[in-house]
Protein backbone atom coordinates (compact mmCIF):
# COMPACT_ATOMS: atom_id res chain seq x y z
CA UNK A 1 0.00 0.00 0.00
CA UNK A 2 2.99 2.59 0.64
CA UNK A 3 4.29 1.54 -2.91
CA UNK A 4 0.84 3.21 -3.97
CA UNK A 5 1.18 6.60 -2.05
CA UNK A 6 4.67 6.80 -3.31
CA UNK A 7 3.67 6.97 -6.82
CA UNK A 8 1.29 9.51 -6.74
CA UNK A 9 3.42 11.94 -4.50
CA UNK A 10 5.83 11.77 -7.00
CA UNK A 11 3.61 12.12 -9.90
CA UNK A 12 1.84 14.79 -8.12
CA UNK A 13 5.56 16.05 -7.89
CA UNK A 14 5.93 15.75 -11.26
CA UNK A 15 2.99 17.51 -12.44
CA UNK A 16 3.69 20.83 -9.85
CA UNK A 17 7.23 20.83 -11.53
CA UNK A 18 5.85 20.59 -15.12
CA UNK A 19 3.32 23.26 -14.41
CA UNK A 20 5.99 25.84 -12.83
CA UNK A 21 8.09 25.05 -16.27
CA UNK A 22 5.49 26.32 -18.12
CA UNK A 23 4.21 28.66 -16.48
CA UNK A 24 8.08 30.38 -16.19
CA UNK A 25 8.61 29.71 -19.87
CA UNK A 26 5.69 31.58 -20.44
CA UNK A 27 6.15 34.84 -18.15
CA UNK A 28 10.04 34.82 -20.10
CA UNK A 29 8.65 34.26 -23.77
CA UNK A 30 5.57 36.91 -23.18
CA UNK A 31 8.93 39.60 -21.81
CA UNK A 32 11.13 38.44 -24.85
CA UNK A 33 8.22 39.52 -26.93
CA UNK A 34 7.50 43.03 -25.10
CA UNK A 35 11.20 43.69 -25.42
CA UNK A 36 11.12 42.68 -28.91
CA UNK A 37 8.51 44.75 -29.86
CA UNK A 38 9.84 47.84 -27.83
CA UNK A 39 13.05 47.71 -29.98
CA UNK A 40 11.47 47.33 -33.14
CA UNK A 41 8.90 49.60 -33.14
CA UNK A 42 8.55 53.10 -34.52
CA UNK A 43 5.37 54.60 -33.66
CA UNK A 44 4.40 57.57 -36.34
CA UNK A 45 4.18 61.14 -35.37
CA UNK A 46 1.17 62.58 -33.78
CA UNK A 47 -0.70 65.99 -33.99
CA UNK A 48 0.91 68.30 -30.98
CA UNK A 49 1.50 71.46 -29.83
CA UNK A 50 4.85 73.76 -31.35
CA UNK A 51 4.54 76.32 -28.54
CA UNK A 52 5.53 75.81 -25.24
CA UNK A 53 1.93 76.33 -24.17
CA UNK A 54 -1.36 76.31 -25.39
CA UNK A 55 -4.68 77.02 -24.96
CA UNK A 56 -6.70 74.65 -22.06
CA UNK A 57 -3.87 74.05 -20.15
CA UNK A 58 -2.46 72.03 -23.58
CA UNK A 59 1.15 71.08 -23.39
CA UNK A 60 3.78 70.36 -26.55
CA UNK A 61 5.85 66.96 -26.44
CA UNK A 62 9.00 66.94 -24.33
CA UNK A 63 11.12 65.82 -27.04
CA UNK A 64 9.51 65.40 -30.42
CA UNK A 65 10.83 63.33 -33.12
CA UNK A 66 8.73 64.72 -35.68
Amino acid sequence: MNGGRRIRVRRTQLLVWALVSAALLLFVAANGHFVYVAFNSQPDCVPHLKEAKGEDGAFRAAKSAC
